[in-house]
């Protein structure tokens, strides 16, 4: 069969499921953005600029399963890198498509606009493959084997991928595959599944206090639904990692909570690191989800990678998770639930008066009262992610935060991505105004898109969270204090947007009750002391100044006096 190289590569990307490709348009790739409407089903989204394209197409990716994202050459990938990085980081697949200058003269190494002309047309990729399970130079010769075999990365290995697609040949016609795109599922060593078999099921007939510890690569993987099959067939307590919130219900009476280390509540600390089977996805320990690498796990810790399985001491290379938990939870009796643990009872929050302003104390329990069941959470570094981090969300709840890579502005684009992802289901963003200021231009792009985002945006006159680090009153943690309830009228004059300005405990609970009643988009500004904070923001502080700066560091000299 042929076809043009350029369609090739969109009918792919159409194939693996991908419905919206995420950029901004630019010489070297304009003519393949002339190419997106030949394939059905198949849209360009523009962005006010490349690294919020790059976050937007994070945020796609997460709840899409894979992304694309189209920049130009140059001056648009680079700064769609800090993005791309941060996908790699988190284990987002991203299909990171550039179009690059024309073949013939890269070849010859003519010096071009939007290089460092020197005739150099490596350097690009070369940047790239720091951040990117596979790369490729699309060529008429190659594009038909090249192309599959990056997507294949991509989706095989949860990482972005990198495509230089040369403006000279998009419209090249070659021969490709009559087949749509295949993704061969790694198959597991017989032997080597039989023996992590046997030695799972050995370990588990010994033990009496089970756990399943959880991280991020349960839902990157695909182990999310094997897993609550294991854990509702045996009655087995589970926890997860601040990395890995909400992956499973955090209502279910089976639920711990948060591991946190040394730092997470007593019982949750117990039962983790005194298990006798501790079923594992490949938990990356940071001194913000480990309680300051203060985690210890048992020394026969079930680690569940995707192509490894680990048993204590013992790897078994070619064992596909998959593969080994669908046979070893068929042959295990079922467990009857048992009645709900007994929980010290929860008092319901002081009623205030409404007049009282909002305090960081009381302000995350009533947010989250709000939330619903499939809403999709979306929590900005900071203030935001640390505050929700504490609160047990309602099931279903997709939670998405940038907890590794931990970029300010990420969480606005991002939430571009997951409405064009998902837009059936309700979407709430919690950003703080220094964060809405690195990205706040794509508001403009949700609204024009006619979406309908609920945003909190906390405005507490700067960097709180750099504050209780360091500088609680230096001006470098200060910020202008724009009029944000005015931007939608300014960005999209003519939408519908709700917009509240929130003071007051009476403000917020009559802000809520509209959103709840309207299917507008809205924009809630919460107006917060700058020297409040969420409790495990005031601890995080102090210790990553220790960490960070040393006993010696500037941390050590007595603050100035804050306002209570």
């Amino acid at each position: 069969m042929q076809t043009t190289i350029g369609e090739f590569l969109l009918t792919r990307l159409k194939q693996i499921g991908i419905d919206h490709i995420i950029g901004v348009p630019g010489d070297y790739n304009l003519q393949f953005l002339e190419q997106v409407p030949k394939v059905a089903g198949l849209g360009f989204v523009g962005t006010c600029n490349e690294l919020n394209a790059a976050y937007a197409a994070d945020g796609y990716a997460r709840l899409a399963g894979v992304s694309a994202l189209l920049t130009t050459y140059g001056v648009g990938e680079l700064s769609a890198l800090c993005g791309v990085a941060g996908a790699c980081a988190e284990h987002v697949p991203i299909v990171c498509i550039t179009g690059a200058p024309p073949l013939f003269a890269m070849r010859r190494r003519w010096l071009l606009h939007h290089t460092l002309a020197d005739g150099n047309f490596d350097n690009m990729a070369a940047c790239y493959q720091h951040f990117t399970a596979a790369q490729t130079r699309l060529t008429p010769a190659n594009a038909a084997t090249e192309i599959d075999r990056v997507l294949r990365a991509c989706l095989l290995e949860k990482r972005p991928v990198y495509i230089q697609l040369p403006s000279d040949i998009s419209f090249l016609t070659i021969e490709v595959p009559d087949q749509p795109f295949a993704l061969p599922e790694p198959a597991s060593d017989p032997a080597r599944l039989a023996a992590a078999l046997d030695h799972l099921s050995r370990l588990y007939a010994q033990a009496r206090r089970p756990a399943v510890l959880l991280d991020m690569d349960a839902e990157r993987f695909g182990l999310t639904g094997l897993l609550r099959a294991f854990i509702d067939r045996t009655q087995t307590p589970y926890a997860a990692l601040g990395t890995g919130k909400a992956i499973l219900s955090e209502t279910d009476p089976l639920s711990l909570g948060l591991y946190v280390g040394g730092k997470s509540a007593p019982a949750v600390r117990e039962r983790i690191e005194h298990a006798d089977f501790l079923l594992t996805t490949s938990p990356r320990f940071i001194e913000s989800n480990s309680g300051s690498f203060t985690q210890s796990l048992p020394a026969e810790t079930i680690n569940l990678g995707f192509h490894d399985v680990t048993v204590g001491a013992t790897v078994y290379e070619g064992v596909v998770a998959r593969d080994l938990l669908a046979p070893f939870i068929d042959q295990l009796p079922a467990t009857p639930p048992r009645p709900p643990a007994h929980s010290p009872s929860v008092q319901p929050p002081t009623t205030l008066p409404p007049s009282s302003p909002l305090r960081q104390a009381r302000i995350w329990r009533q947010l989250t009262g709000f939330l619903r069941p499939d809403d999709v959470v979306i929590a900005e570094a900071g203030t935001s992610n640390i505050g929700l981090t504490g609160e047990k969300l309602p099931p279903d709840v997709t939670y998405i935060a940038s907890n590794i890579w931990g970029a300010i502005g990420y969480t606005l684009p991002a939430l571009l991505g997951t409405m064009l992802a998902a837009p059936h289901r309700r979407h709430i963003l919690f950003i703080g105004d220094g964060s809405f200021q690195l990205t706040a231009q794509e508001l403009s792009t949700l609204l024009r898109l006619d979406l309908k985002p609920i945003i909190f945006l906390l405005n507490n006159g700067g960097y709180t969270i750099e504050r209780f680090i360091l500088g609680m009153q230096a001006a470098y943690n200060d910020i202008a204090n724009w009029q944000y309830t005015g931007l939608p009228s300014i960005f999209a004059p003519g939408r519908a947007v709700q917009t509240f300005t929130v003071a007051t405990e009476g403000e917020l609970a009559a802000a809520l009750q509209a959103i709840a009643a309207g299917d507008k988009a809205a924009l809630v500004e919460l107006q917060l002391d700058p020297f409040d904070a969420p409790e495990g923001l005031k601890a995080f502080g102090p210790a990553t100044a220790a960490f960070d700066y040393g006993p010696s560091g500037p941390q050590a000299t007595p603050a100035a006096p804050t306002s209570e």
